[in-house]
């Protein structure tokens, strides 16, 4: 007999195991299918294990420092990596969230089925498209018939045609994840977030990197001042930059455990390039094949399922798409407001989606950079008057306390109306300090309403407070 439930998910990561907790919650059977681990991309392949990874060279490059900080290590230049043991406590820290995914799914009596699902069309189990046809681990198959389903099935790297990918010498961030050494070279391709954290990180670890990215700034979808301070950052550790420059992947070869590509220069130029590894990223592509959404009114274009932007429905009413799988910002916390969103419409108790715009952006690189909102090349080119203010790191006390004072807080505001445009952050935990941008786009705060706000001295919350007041035109350090 088929298993009947109210709502089903098609994919246990982030936007699919919040989708089951909240119709779980609201009294509606739950049945999660999941062919590998819950937890999907982020905790397995991503955001966990890279950040696992970027704190260990964190804690490598401070002991490095000591000194600067008043303390004498006996050999503490002569520290080293032990990469098995960083490894270690990465897959220790992934193992733990694993089993408290598991715990929260039997906790709201959600029944996990493990295996690849499949969208069937109409048939005697169900009038309409949209039962699930599960091929088990042990072989056997099961059919799941929801009232509704939610696809939340994520997304792969995307990878560049004619590479020879061999899962060691030349990969995508999923296999890097899993190497057994550490590289002493390495070329990255691609210089968004994914790039620019490992780059950050292997620089930190003693790698020397070559990134390689054909726009001609990194990150050209963030503000210009974000882009141009994390490169500064990075050139000034000795990571060294090719913007505007494209990888000729037919060139690409691997010999005697080492890569060798021919590289185009901003120049009209080429330069070979050569290291121990090769790392690809340069982008992600949803996870919509095999899916059967041929037996359905389920869309995919351009490797996203699409979607009704209001309710994140499919071409069937019934059927909604989360997460990674729709395209958007790609970000876990933007899948699990996707999930709430979409379990709230089928509960009929809508909640208005967040814009893509306003789901905070991070990156956890060293400094870290955080950004919310318009840009304000893009906030100009809308239409709107700009204010724009940016304060340096290093005249707040806790930065300089903390022995990081690069960076900067910068707001962009409405000349007009007063409103809120943007917040863009590079600094010291400015993963963190985005967080009060995100609730004041939430409550519809003005900036002098966040800078009126008292913030505890020292703190670095203080950049906030600051920049809030400057764009205001009332900064006690001036703008």
């Amino acid at each position: 007999m088929p298993i009947e439930v109210d709502v089903a998910i098609l994919g246990g990561g982030p936007g699919g195991y919040t989708a089951a907790v909240r119709a779980a919650q609201a009294g509606r059977s739950v049945a999660i299918i999941e062919k590998d681990k819950l937890g999907g991309t982020c905790l397995h392949r991503g955001c966990i294990p890279s950040k696992a990874l970027l704190r260990s060279a964190e804690v490598y490059a401070t002991v490095r420092d000591a000194e600067a900080y008043g303390i004498r290590l006996a050999g503490a230049q002569d520290a080293s990596v032990d990469w098995s043991a960083v490894m270690n406590r990465k897959d220790g820290v992934v193992a733990q969230l694993h089993k408290g995914v598991e715990a929260l799914m039997k906790q709201n009596r959600i029944q996990v089925i493990k295996g690849a699902g499949r969208l069937t069309g109409p048939s005697i189990f169900s009038p309409r498209g949209g039962a699930i046809a599960v091929e088990l681990e042990d072989g056997e198959s099961e059919t799941v018939v929801p009232r509704h389903l939610i696809l939340a099935t994520g997304s792969r790297p995307r990878r560049i045609e004619g590479l020879p990918y061999d899962g060691t010498n030349v990969v995508t961030s999923d296999e890097a994840l899993s190497w057994a050494s550490l590289p002493a070279s390495a070329i990255i391709v691609g210089g968004g977030v994914i790039g620019i954290e490992w780059a950050s990180m292997l620089g930190d670890f003693g790698t020397a990197v070559t990134l390689v990215e054909t726009a001609d700034r990194l990150l050209p979808g963030e503000d210009k001042d974000i882009s141009t301070e994390l490169a500064r950052q990075l050139e000034k550790r000795g990571v060294k930059l090719l913007l505007g420059a494209k990888l000729d992947a037919s060139s690409c070869t691997v010999s005697e455990g080492r890569v060798s590509a021919t590289i185009g220069t901003a120049a009209g130029g080429a330069e070979t390039l050569a290291a121990a590894r090769m790392l690809v990223s340069v982008g992600r592509v949803g996870n919509v094949d095999n899916l059967g959404f041929e037996n359905t009114d389920v869309k995919a274009s351009g490797g996203f399922v699409s979607v009704n932007p209001a309710t994140l429905q499919t071409g069937e009413p019934h059927i909604y798409a989360v997460g990674d799988v729709i395209g958007g910002v790609q970000l876990a916390h933007a899948a699990m407001h996707e999930a709430e969103v979409a379990v709230a419409h089928i509960l009929g108790q809508p909640i208005a989606r967040t814009p893509d715009r306003d789901v905070p952006r991070a990156i956890y690189s060293r400094p870290e950079a955080a950004a919310i909102g318009w840009t304000e090349a893009a906030a100009k080119a809308a239409g709107f008057e700009t204010r724009a203010v940016k304060l340096p790191m290093r005249i707040f006390g806790k930065a300089l306390v903390h022995g990081e004072p690069e960076g900067f807080a910068k707001a962009i505001a409405d000349r007009k109306t007063g409103d809120l445009l943007g917040v863009h952050i590079v600094g010291p935990r400015a993963t963190d300090l985005i967080a009060e941008a995100s609730l004041a786009k939430l409550l519809d705060a003005v900036p002098w309403e966040i800078g009126r706000a008292i913030h505890p001295h020292p703190t670095l919350s203080e950049a906030m407070q600051e920049v809030m007041q400057a764009v205001s035109g009332s900064a006690a350090h001036g703008s």
